[in-house]
């Protein structure tokens, strides 16, 4: 779909790749442009408990602080850039409208609010960082 080729992307910059969040794992682990040590953690870690049509911006808001894709997305301290619906605040006569952030996994995890609005939130993006990503033991 033309919609979804704006979060299918990778960049990177220094210390950071940006990997677009509306890419399958499967889609991935079929791109040239991917980190080989990404695609390896997505075949060793991610593919033995998701099917690989699964798209990270899916993945992610059904996790739990058991499940082991969580703890290897906290130990590459990942964050993922969202776009969140916020509603007027008539104080500070803010206007309803989408608002881009930036989240840990632990925060997504957490968040109740998250959760119950997720059908409204745009996931952008996973950011990684370069020196995490070598790090990570696979």
């Amino acid at each position: 779909m033309a919609e979804n080729r704006d979060f299918k992307h990778i960049l990177q910059d220094f210390g950071n790749y940006y990997i677009g969040a509306r890419w399958t794992y499967g889609e991935m682990m079929q791109s040239d442009e991917m980190p080989f040590k990404w695609k390896a953690i997505i075949t060793h870690y991610f593919m033995k408990l998701v099917d690989p049509d699964t798209t990270m911006e899916n993945h992610i808001f059904f996790l739990t602080e058991d499940d082991f894709a969580y703890q290897t997305y906290r130990q590459l301290k990942a964050r993922f850039r969202m776009s969140v619906w916020t509603p007027a605040d008539g104080k500070r006569k803010k206007k309803s409208g989408y608002e881009s952030r930036e989240y840990r996994i632990e925060e997504i995890v957490a968040s109740r609010q998250l959760h119950e609005n997720m059908n409204t939130i745009i996931v952008e993006e996973l950011r990684l960082s370069k020196l995490a990503l070598f790090a990570f033991p696979v």
